[in-house]
């Protein structure tokens, strides 16, 4: 059965696009879905392919694609192609454009590195109070217990959050849990979470465009029936479907450069709980 046509407005930005799919996400046919976690995971194909080509890598029929937009309210899939094409245009510049626009501000302002202490330190204090709004202290407790429980707590985060990986196996280590960081050294990634069972826990971390080796390693746990802690950004996230539980963390930026500020928060709060929950169980 179609879906009913969303609106005969739809949103011209992504972030309304997503906001969009989040709040119809139940609401939408199982094919549906499967197309708007492919789009949300895969921009550059929606922007860039042809029905056929992006039917093909989200394994529907073209037909599917065209019904996805006219239900979402556009005209067809050319015009749902416009959202993401703008996306890209404002999306996260390389490294050398962002220290290049952020190299202006400091010599073009009077307050100088200063004011990039300001800028980043604004983008942490949003970062944060987004994450007292919207991370649930029930699923953080759920977090916790799970990790409380598990006789090894496996360690998964690469690229920009490893700092919070490497700081969970710190902080639990201290607190008498025993973990192993999977940091892919020599790509023995799956060799490293080759002993992984249901006995114990992973906490997988990644934001978009998510790191293809996190996602990988995140399945194969699931496989072995590894319980899965996933931080990450979106529902759409491709570390969602073998979530155990997910924690949804969204991080403010300055001059394209994201903090980690709330990420590394919630890690904090995360390896106290659960070394509270062992104690107490001790």
């Amino acid at each position: 059965m179609m879906a009913e046509r969303t609106t005969d407005h739809p949103p011209r930005d992504f972030d309304g696009l997503k906001d969009l799919l989040i709040s119809r996400r139940e609401a939408l046919p199982r094919r549906l879905v499967q197309v708007a976690a492919f789009a949300l995971e895969n921009p550059d194909e929606v922007a860039f392919g042809t029905v056929a080509s992006v039917a093909a890598q989200a394994k529907v029929q073209p037909s599917t694609l065209i019904r996805f937009a006219q239900t979402l309210g556009y005209a067809g899939f050319t015009d749902l192609q416009d959202v993401f094409r703008a996306q890209l245009k404002s999306r996260w510049p390389d490294y050398r454009e962002r220290l290049a626009r952020i190299g202006d501000h400091v010599t073009d302002h009077r307050d100088g590195v200063s004011g990039l202490v300001d800028g980043f330190a604004e983008s942490a204090i949003a970062s944060i109070d987004r994450l007292r709004e919207t991370v649930s202290s029930m699923e953080v407790d759920r977090a916790a217990a799970l990790l409380a429980d598990a006789d090894t707590i496996y360690l998964l985060g690469l690229r920009r959050v490893f700092p919070v990986s490497a700081y969970l196996a710190y902080a639990l280590g201290k607190i008498g849990c025993r973990t192993v960081l999977l940091d892919n050294v020599a790509a023995l990634g799956p060799e490293q979470l080759a002993g992984a069972n249901s006995g114990d826990a992973l906490v997988a971390i990644s934001f978009s465009p998510y790191a293809p080796i996190t996602v990988e390693l995140a399945a194969r746990a699931a496989e072995c029936g590894v319980p899965i802690v996933t931080i990450t950004d979106s529902p759409f996230s491709p570390l969602s479907a073998n979530a155990t539980v997910q924690l949804e963390v969204v991080e403010a930026d300055y001059a394209g450069f994201r903090s980690l500020a709330a990420t590394m928060a919630l890690a904090m709060a995360l390896a106290v709980a659960a070394g509270a929950r062992r104690e107490a169980r001790d």
